[in-house]
């Protein structure tokens, strides 16, 4: 029997701070770039076209048969078909499905049933369960929510530099390395910087100075870390518990990857709640983009 050639696929993860696009020919990668955030809900659309216009350059202008593309804010079928139809221009004739991007990161996992949580510019927990139901917890956007992401973290150091400020107190390091990271000198200029323009990537990307000042052992950094910690095992929680599952849970993303502490504030709170079976991605979430594919093509998934 011959073999049946293998689709070529892209995928594509759309952050709120960058975009990766990663081709698949023949089973292997065949092109890998990055570019600029491409979600609608973080730049506007002209933004949005002119990143995907620099990664599909940068990858070389592919023609795929099959693209699958994760990002945030991916709530509605219309969130799903304007970003379709963002994307469409450059692939044309591939078949086109947007997910939410949690689904990459429990694929990257190794994982089709279970609990994914990102922990990045934003937070979302997603899961699904043997029966192919599905939850969700967070993922609101950060004017209602993204607890325990990089713009949380970003902006509870305002607040704690303020707070610091309110009640006359110098400066301590967790302040002094938000001033130089905003460029400031004075934590009253932080009131202002903070409502003039700065993005919610400007703010996600200040999280460092708080792990900075956490492995410091600055104890209100502590606190903002374990506590970034706990909001997202609660998240994960919700979403167990309501499929019925005990995992695996995945923890992914910028923070959720590369932050010991965090980590290991969600397995302590995750464990405190009888849920132990805990992974930590160590790649990101584009390489669940195969099994994904895979699972779609299977007989008797849509």
């Amino acid at each position: 029997m011959p073999d049946v050639p293998q689709p070529a696929v892209l995928g594509l993860d759309i952050g709120g701070s960058k975009t990766r696009g990663m081709l698949w020919a023949g089973g292997t990668v065949a092109a890998d770039a990055g570019a600029g955030s491409a979600n609608v809900q973080n730049v506007s659309v002209e933004t949005a076209r002119d990143n995907l216009a620099e990664l599909f350059g940068k990858l070389g202008n592919p023609r795929p048969d099959v693209v699958l593309a994760g990002a945030g804010g991916v709530d509605t079928d219309d969130d799903a078909d304007a970003l379709r139809a963002l994307i469409g221009p450059f692939v044309p004739g591939a078949a086109i499905t947007v997910v939410h991007d949690t689904r990459l990161l429990l694929a990257a996992g190794g994982a089709s049933t279970g609990v994914a949580v990102i922990a990045g510019t934003g937070s979302a927990a997603w899961g699904t369960n043997a029966q192919g139901y599905e939850a969700r917890a967070g993922g609101w956007g950060y004017l209602l929510g993204d607890e325990g992401s990089g713009y949380w973290l970003g902006r509870e150091a305002v607040r704690h530099s303020l707070h610091q400020m309110d009640l006359g107190a110098e400066p301590d390091a967790l302040t002094r390395g938000l001033l130089e990271y905003c460029k400031l000198k004075s934590p009253r200029e932080l009131i202002g910087h903070f409502h003039s323009g700065t993005t919610r990537r400007y703010w996600a990307a200040a999280s460092p100075v708080v792990v900075a000042a956490a492995a410091n052992g600055h104890p209100g950094a502590l606190a903002m870390v374990d506590r970034a910690g706990a909001d997202l095992a609660a998240m994960a929680h919700q979403v167990a518990a309501q499929l019925g599952v005990a995992g695996p849970i995945v923890l992914g993303s910028g923070l959720g990857s590369n932050v010991p502490a965090l980590q290991e504030s969600f397995k302590r709170h995750l464990a405190a709640k009888g849920l132990d079976d805990v992974r930590i991605l160590d790649k990101d979430p584009i390489y669940g983009v195969p099994l994904l594919v895979a699972q779609q093509a299977a007989p008797g998934r849509k």
